[in-house]
C-alpha cells in the first residue's frame, strides 16, 4: 500500500500539469489536499458535507424499473458512508476534456488507488451525461458533447477514500469541466445518550413503546455493533425487571435504496437484537418479536441526512392484550 506521501510527491513531479489556486476561485473554496488541480483551472463550485450518504457510480447507468424514462442509476452502485467534498474545476481554455482527464486518471494510478470503474461518452451507459453532469447538480449551464468518467479506491489505515471524477465540456468556449468528488469512509461520531432503564419503562406505559438510537449496526449490516452493549444491557434490565412483558422488536431503515430490501434488512436487524437479548441476557425467546418496517414509518423527512438519522432505529413496542 502506498502512503498519502507518495500521493502527494508525484503529484508535484507534474509541475507542467498540476498548478496551485488562482483568485478566480470562489469565496471559501480549496483543493482537496489529496488532489491538486489541473494547472490554471479556477474552482466554479463547492460544499463539504460532514457525514453523508453518497452511491458511488461503479458501473454503467441504466434507467430505473417502474420510473421516466429520464431516470437512471447505476448499475454497481457502492453505498458509502463519510465526509463528502464536492468540486467543480473550470480549465483553461485550450485544454481538452481528454488532456484534463488523463492527468487525474495517471497521477490517481500512481498514488495507489484501484480503479473501480472508467468510461467515455460511448460506454458510459444511457443518460450518462444527465446523470453526472455538474450543471445539474450546481445550476450551470454545461451542456458537453464529450464526457469521461472514472471511479477509484485508495485504502488507508485510517479509512479508505474513494473519488469519482467527470470531465465534459462546455460548447460555447470548448472549456473542460471537471467534477470532482471525494468520500473518506469513516464512522459517525456517537453522540447519542444511552436510555437508561426508567426512561425506556416509563415510556412503554405512557405511550406503549420507545424508539431506541443506541442499538448501533454498520452501514448496510445486520450485525450489532459492540457499542451498542450499553444500550443493550438497559433494555434486558427492563426486561428481566418485568418478567411478564412481552414485545415486538421493530427494525426501522431510512428512505434510500429500494424499498424490498430495507423491509428485509430491518427484519435482519430486529432478529439481531433478540438473537442478542436471548443469547447474552437469558430473556426468554417467546417474550420477543422481532419484525421489519423498513421504510415504511418515519419519523422525520428524509430529504436530509439529519431526518435520515432519526428514520434508521430500532423501536420497542409492547405487546399490551388487555388481560
Amino acid at each position: 500500500m502506498k502512503r498519502l506521501g507518495n500521493f502527494l510527491v508525484f503529484f508535484g513531479a507534474l509541475a507542467c500539469c498540476i498548478g496551485a489556486a488562482f483568485a478566480q476561485d470562489i469565496p471559501g473554496s480549496k483543493d482537496h489536499p489529496l488532489l491538486p488541480r489541473y494547472e490554471d483551472s479556477s474552482i466554479r463550485a463547492y460544499k463539504t458535507e460532514a457525514f453523508v450518504e453518497y452511491d458511488l457510480v461503479a458501473g454503467k447507468t441504466v434507467p430505473q424499473p417502474n420510473a421516466s424514462p429520464s431516470r437512471v442509476a447505476s448499475e454497481k452502485p457502492i453505498r458509502l458512508e463519510g465526509k463528502l467534498t464536492h468540486i467543480l474545476y473550470r480549465a483553461p481554455l485550450g485544454r481538452s476534456p481528454l488532456e484534463v482527464f488523463r492527468n487525474y486518471e495517471k497521477a490517481l494510478q500512481s498514488a495507489g488507488f484501484e480503479t473501480l470503474f472508467s468510461c467515455d461518452r460511448d460506454n458510459c451507459g444511457t443518460r450518462f451525461n444527465s446523470y453526472m453532469n455538474p450543471g445539474a447538480r450546481y445550476n450551470g449551464l454545461i451542456y458537453g458533447n464529450q464526457q469521461r468518467f472514472i471511479s477509484a479506491k485508495l485504502s488507508r489505515p485510517e479509512g479508505d477514500v474513494y473519488v469519482a471524477l467527470y470531465v465534459t465540456s462546455f460548447d460555447p468556449e470548448k472549456r473542460a469541466f471537471a467534477l470532482l468528488e471525494v468520500v473518506e469512509v469513516k464512522g459517525l461520531e456517537q453522540r447519542l445518550v444511552v436510555i437508561g432503564e426508567g426512561e425506556i419503562e416509563q415510556s412503554l406505559t405512557r405511550d406503549g413503546k420507545i424508539a431506541i438510537y443506541g442499538i448501533l449496526f454498520d452501514f448496510d449490516k445486520a450485525e450489532i455493533k459492540p457499542e451498542s452493549t450499553p444500550q443493550l444491557d438497559q433494555l434486558a434490565a427492563v426486561l428481566k425487571k418485568n418478567p411478564k412483558l412481552g414485545v415486538l422488536v421493530v427494525g426501522h431503515t431510512d428512505g434510500k435504496g429500494a424499498f424490498e430490501y430495507n423491509l428485509s434488512l430491518s427484519q435482519r436487524r430486529a432478529q439481531a437484537v433478540v438473537t442478542a437479548l436471548v443469547s447474552r441476557y437469558g430473556i426468554q425467546a417467546s417474550r420477543l418479536i422481532p419484525a421489519g418496517a423498513g421504510m415504511a414509518a418515519p419519523v422525520a423527512s428524509n430529504r436530509s441526512e439529519a431526518g435520515r438519522a432519526k428514520n434508521r432505529r430500532v423501536e420497542i413496542v409492547e405487546r399490551y392484550s388487555g388481560d
